[in-house]
């Protein structure tokens, strides 16, 4: 199992490393435009390996796309990051083209492979991939709702004072701090109700602090946050790698399912080896359809901002 990482910054080394403590793939490629430090980043992390105990090898590359030939899975981290008071969006004229030029050169070497976008706005970003690439709609995956629940059952955790292995909850939409849509009446606690344990007031700042979460972390970091966004990357990449059959939301083209069409966006899927095995549909209430739908013109509005 090859496994190449675009973009060697905190992201994409986060990603990096993670991958190969799991230990599930045999090679991890890094690769960055900036002279000598995908190498640097390779180095640094291979030299963790006899400590953490794990077997991947990590190589890294300067913006030689022939060393990622016939990667299995590969990650889009590149882009410029977000800097305080910079909106996902705004970033999109740059972003766009970075990821434009990398899905295709990846591609060109790896016309097999399956692909990741973390690179923001995401979801427009993974829908600029649906629309330059040949690739099908399996292949071709947007990080954003993986981590958005993540954030999400953190914020649960503190509310309810409970080990974060007791919480489950996920998030649907947009990856923007107006786009999401955590899923609160679905939330539970070891199978028991969230609102059993929560009043509506506290689930409402639990959903409002999980949207805003990576606008926080921005503030508090002077850039885009990093452990948790290459966490997630690892667990999609582990599910497909090893065929898991495991349930995540992931930005997704939707054609029809939810009642949208030619979008991507954050909706539950099953990964496996083949990518998106396939898009569930669980059910709404008529708040949560209509917040779904707010979302989805967001995205739709800043995918007309695209030049395709």
């Amino acid at each position: 199992m090859k496994v190449t990482v675009v973009g060697a910054g905190a992201v994409g080394a986060s990603c990096a490393e993670y991958i190969a403590i799991k230990n599930f793939a045999s090679e991890v490629v890094l690769l960055d435009i900036k002279e000598g430090y995908a190498e640097g980043k390779a180095m640094d992390l291979m030299q963790t390996a006899s400590l953490n105990g794990f077997d991947t090898k990590i190589t890294g590359s300067t913006n030689d796309y022939s060393k990622t030939a016939n990667s299995d899975i590969c990650v889009i981290t590149s882009g410029i990051p977000r800097k305080p008071g910079m909106t996902r969006e705004e970033l999109i004229g740059i972003n766009a083209g970075i990821v434009k030029t990398v899905s295709s050169n990846l591609i060109q070497h790896s016309p097999n492979t399956i692909i990741i976008v973390v690179s923001n706005p995401m979801d427009t970003m993974t829908y600029l991939v649906h629309k330059t690439t040949d690739l099908p709609k399996n292949r071709i995956i947007g990080m954003g709702g993986a981590l958005d629940s993540a954030r999400f059952k953190y914020r649960l955790a503190e509310a309810l004072g409970a080990p974060i292995s007791d919480v489950d909850g996920m998030v649907i939409g947009g990856h923007s701090d107006t786009g999401m849509v955590p899923l609160t009446a679905h939330a539970t606690r070891n199978s028991v109700k969230v609102s059993e344990f929560l009043s509506a007031e506290r689930l409402e700042q639990v959903k409002e602090d999980t949207k805003v979460g990576g606008a926080t972390l921005t503030k508090l970091l002077g850039t885009s946050a990093w452990y948790a966004p290459g966490a997630a990357v690892s667990a999609l990449v582990q599910a497909i790698a090893c065929d898991q059959k495991k349930l995540f939301p992931c930005s997704v083209l939707l054609e029809g399912e939810y009642g949208l069409d030619n979008l991507c966006i954050g909706a539950p899927v099953i990964l496996g080896r083949n990518g998106i095995e396939s898009i569930v549909e669980i059910k709404l209430s008529e708040a949560e359809k209509a917040h779904l739908m707010e979302s989805a013109e967001g995205v739709k509005k800043t995918n007309n901002l695209l030049e395709l």
